[in-house]
């Protein structure tokens, strides 16, 4: 018999019941290390007492009343979001996969009332993600996700990742978008290059194409600026965001020049729920935290600190782990064999981490987890590698 919950995922035998910083406490009351932050989201940790604060103070205020009213809430957000980044106008979402949607659109609009309406190809690239709708699954065009949800929505092309040449080749005088990660996340921790992504902002130049940033999981101080493509000197057209922005609450964000956005008028596009009071309010306490270039330091110094850490792991058991790869508090630990035992001893070690494509293990901890807990979590990293090679053997 199928259960009350739709049986789509495969969960761990795990049940949390209360979050605190960078630890949760098991039903059974066993502690966890979680180097995953719920995939990239409790950037501030479980129960943030400053977003707690908010939360509680919004809540006792108004929670929604509908994008048929102004939203102050909603509109602080966007300037704060306008004024540390590229963009000149935000929609709010729920969801990344929401943003994916609305930035698909709004590059397709784009093109259609510049007068090419034969624009309407967005080019992406093997091992990425951009959620699982619909429009989502074809731009991916993977087998894993593909699978019985046909036909798949057109418009979409897939090139090989980290092959210039093939990107060259794939742009037509059909092609209207490019849409990237600048770090894939669960394709397995894999930063574009910061040449490939000028060469990206080149090429969109050249042909009158617009650059989609994915900044869904790599975004919001993650990497130690406030967006990933900082570090590159480059700047996107659209730009997606969520997970990290709301700290824990429902939020996304689609962000756009005002160029981009400018076939977007009144009735292309809405959401009941997108840019509410409560979401808005929490984002916004996030966003002052994270942009503050001493807390962006902060990460910079503890992702070193831990991809040192890490690095050594590596060196400890040559036959397990092949690197490290990522920036910031986004990294990964690439295995010669597929992850899914470490996890398992992970889980052993009452360590949570998360697992990736191309045999990779993520590590997305909390963005202000402690120092002592970063050096805790690679003991227990240490104890799960050790087991799992002993079990291999």
């Amino acid at each position: 018999m199928i259960s009350s919950v739709l049986p789509t995922y495969n969960r761990a035998p795990l049940s949390f019941v209360k979050g605190e910083g960078s630890w949760l406490i098991e039903a059974d009351g066993r502690r966890f290390l979680d180097m995953g932050a719920g995939i990239a989201v409790n950037i501030l940790g479980h129960a943030s007492p400053e977003l707690a604060a908010v939360l509680k103070e919004q809540a006792d205020t108004l929670w929604h009343v509908s994008n048929l009213y102004q939203i102050p809430q909603q509109k602080a957000l966007a300037d704060k979001l306008v004024a540390g980044s590229f963009a000149d106008t935000v929609f709010f979402t729920n969801s990344g996969t929401e943003a994916c949607e609305l930035a698909i659109k709004m590059a397709r609009k784009y093109q259609h009332d510049k007068g090419h309406p034969e624009k309407t190809d967005i080019i992406t690239f093997e091992g990425c993600f951009h959620g699982r709708s619909s429009a989502a699954i074809a731009a991916s065009g993977s087998e894993k996700m593909v699978g019985g949800f046909g036909p798949l929505l057109p418009g979409f092309k897939q090139v090989k990742w980290g092959d210039p040449e093939a990107l060259k080749a794939a742009v037509t005088p059909t092609t209207g978008a490019i849409l990237i990660e600048p770090i894939q996340g669960e394709g397995g921790i894999r930063p574009v290059p910061d040449q490939d992504l000028k060469a990206l902002r080149e090429i969109c130049n050249e042909h009158g194409i617009l650059l989609i940033f994915d900044e869904v999981q790599c975004g919001v101080a993650r990497t130690g600026r406030l967006f990933a493509h900082e570090w590159a000197g480059v700047t996107p057209d659209i730009m997606m965001s969520a997970k990290g922005i709301g700290g824990g609450f429902p939020l996304g964000a689609v962000l756009a020049t005002q160029e981009a956005a400018s076939g977007m008028v009144a009735g292309t596009h809405g959401s009941t729920y997108g840019g509410n009071p409560l979401g808005c309010a929490i984002g916004l306490k996030v966003l002052e935290i994270v942009s503050d270039p001493a807390f962006l330091a902060e990460v910079n110094r503890k992702g070193g600190l831990l991809r040192q850490k890490l690095e050594g792991l590596v060196a400890s058991y040559p036959d397990l782990f092949e690197g490290v790869r990522g920036q910031g508090l986004m990294l990964g630990l690439k295995l010669k064999t597929a992850p899914a035992g470490l996890v398992a001893q992970a889980y052993a070690q009452n360590l949570l981490v998360v697992p990736a494509a191309d045999n990779v293990v993520r590590l997305l901890p909390a963005l202000n987890i402690p120092d002592e807990d970063l050096t805790e979590a690679v003991a227990r990293l240490d104890a799960a590698a050790k087991a799992t090679t002993a079990l291999a053997s």
